[in-house]
């Protein structure tokens, strides 16, 4: 383990991780700084003391609603105090989380619900619409509905209810209809029996279902035990040795339906009892005015979160200089990134490594300065190894390329309802990440390629196949294949090749629009190309390295034509019309408040 040398003073190389219930860290919070603000939300504040209290209610609902340990509970929210409750509400009954998307569409919704077996469903108001169309199709028994206006300042709610414009558009954003057939978070909360006391879990206890992609298209639920998250949270601790108890704030951006919004940003500041500031979605306008009220200290994010703040003319206006540590994943961090972030706000700014797979942190650069271009090292208790991409059991040796795998009480136990779980791990208990890594002789990693075919656009999580499987049901469409092009906003965008049926007369819009209907946003493909034909080996399967390669040397300014006739060439290419060529390129405004679902 070369990377021990590089850790910084006063982190342990080796650490007794404990091995209680995850709401242990809310109640030890509570019980030292019960008066201290846990939730920073749009104006209001939840103290520690009143978090507890509502979680305890919270969890006396879903008993009423015949919750008991070992069933799921799905939470179809943004980031909201309600989250945060139903999350350890559903934890001190012993049950297990499910945590979802609120902008999946139904076909995604009805996957994972069904998936999962989840009996009670706490969603969004806006989102009830669409649980309610799948819910025939699942075991779930009860829809709690709420409002992210619930837990608004009653100021703030009372101007919503004013008969002027700016109210009709403000409550038209914030709030929507709620449909029949569904119970009202609040007044559950209001009405309940609290229960106080945590049903006994172990360790090993599921703690949280987190889905993620498959390689067929369809996402898999990560089982998180009780023992892999609280580990995590601790491992996150313990790297942050300028962290002190009761001080902290943390800037929420990443969606805490996402593994590295979920631990990073929530979990590990309440293991610290700090102060969570949730922000539904990002957005320049609601950061900048975060940072001016809370002067937070701890900053999780992604590369174009801060390359957003960072460009931004405004950014001068505010003072950043409160925020201690910034932690970059999802994606590889720039160094131009990196230093113009750095630079406006004085933090310190890392990147990490994670999966969802993994609670999900596992490498980070040490916080005293890292390497640009590296994850960094194994926190303390993770062992990592370099093998063979196509022979797990034999290690290469340092400097050579190889797949990443990881082993430590952060690493799941396997996938929801999969006997199979072959190739998931080594021989020893090895998780195989999939992800093409070298290690330096200081024990540094770099991720160097992706064993599988993974496009993260934004920081999330992209399988072509799904993306595919919608392209092919769009009539015209004969023949279609995605990719991850260069981007320099987002790391990758989605482009399709789409190859059209004899007389079809698709334009890139239709593509889009047929995609949009079936796939969330950030799925959708920014670029289509259509093409005569695609690249495939003499079996006929889809040489899609071919489109990558040719992809990045376009972007490299290297690209030469290569001629149809040649081995693995390709066929002419039209082009698509300027305009959209441009769109595509041009830099977006915002980063939606969605997360990471794989990598962190």
């Amino acid at each position: 383990m070369p990377w021990i040398a590089s850790y910084p003073e006063g982190v342990p190389v080796t650490y007794a991780f404990p091995t209680f219930a995850v709401t242990r860290m809310l109640d030890d919070a509570a019980a030292s700084f019960p008066q201290h603000v846990a939730l920073a939300f749009l104006g209001a504040t939840t103290t520690y003391r009143e978090l507890r209290d509502q979680v305890d209610r919270f969890a006396g609902v879903l008993r009423g609603l015949g919750v008991r340990k070992g069933d799921r509970v799905a939470l179809v929210l943004p980031n909201c105090p309600q989250n945060v409750i139903a999350f350890f509400a559903t934890l001190r009954l012993g049950a297990v989380v499910v945590e979802h998307n609120p902008l999946y569409t139904e076909a995604e919704l009805r996957h994972q619900l069904a998936d999962c077996g989840a009996k009670v469903v706490v969603v969004l108001d806006r989102v009830v619409p669409a649980v309610l169309h799948v819910k025939k199709d699942t075991a779930v028994e009860h829809v709690i509905a709420t409002s992210l206006v619930d837990y608004l300042p009653r100021l703030s709610r009372l101007q919503l209810r004013l008969p002027v414009a700016k109210a009709r558009r403000k409550r038209a954003e914030l709030t929507a209809a709620v449909p029949p057939g569904t119970l009202d978070f609040a007044a559950l909360l209001k009405a309940a029996t609290p229960v106080p006391s945590q049903e006994p879990v172990s360790a090993d206890d599921l703690a949280l279902l987190q889905y993620t992609g498959g390689t067929t298209g369809l996402s898999k639920g990560a089982m998180l035990s009780h023992g892999n998250l609280v580990s995590n949270a601790y491992m996150n601790r313990l790297w942050d040795t300028g962290a002190v108890a009761g001080k902290e704030v943390t800037l929420a951006v990443l969606p805490l339906f996402h593994a590295y919004g979920l631990t990073v940003a929530m979990m590990n500041t309440i293991l610290l009892a700090g102060t969570v500031v949730l922000l539904p979605r990002f957005d320049l306008d609601l950061v900048f005015d975060a940072i001016d009220t809370w002067k937070p200290t701890l900053f999780p994010g992604v590369p174009p979160i801060y390359k957003a703040i960072a460009d931004s003319p405004r950014a001068r206006e505010h003072d950043l200089r409160s925020i201690r540590l910034c932690v970059s994943g999802a994606m590889k961090l720039p160094v131009e990134i990196a230093e113009q972030f750095t630079k406006i706000s004085g933090a310190t700014l890392i990147e990490g490594y994670g999966m969802t797979e993994t609670s999900p942190s596992t490498h980070a650069n040490p916080t005293t300065g890292g390497r640009f271009g590296s994850i960094g090292v194994p926190l303390p208790g993770t062992r990592c190894r370099v093998v063979d991409s196509e022979d797990s059991s034999r290690e290469v040796p340092v400097g050579q390329a190889g797949e990443l795998a990881i082993a430590g009480p952060q690493v799941f136990a396997g996938y929801w309802g999969r006997e199979d779980q072959a190739g998931v791990f080594t021989d020893d208990g090895y998780l195989l990440t999939g992800d093409i890594a070298v290690m330096d002789a200081d024990g540094f990693f770099s991720i160097v390629d992706r064993k599988k075919e993974l496009i993260i656009a934004g920081g999330f999580n992209i399988y072509p196949t799904e993306v595919e499987e919608v392209l092919s049901s769009l009539p015209g469409v004969q023949d279609a294949v995605v990719v991850g092009v260069p981007d320099k906003y987002r790391g990758e965008t989605v482009k399709a090749f789409v190859v059209k049926a004899p007389g079809a007369t698709l334009t890139e819009d239709d593509v889009v629009a047929h995609c949009a209907g079936s796939l969330t946003a950030y799925k959708v493909p920014k670029i289509v190309e259509f093409r005569d034909s695609l690249p495939r080996t003499v079996v006929g399967k889809v040489l899609r390295r071919v489109l990558v390669e040719e992809e990045r040397a376009k972007a490299a300014g290297t690209a030469e034509p290569v001629p149809a006739s040649a081995p693995g060439g390709k066929a002419p290419v039209k082009k698509a019309p300027a305009k959209k060529a441009a769109a595509a390129k041009a830099p977006a405004k915002k980063v939606p408040a969605k997360a990471p679902a794989k990598k962190a």
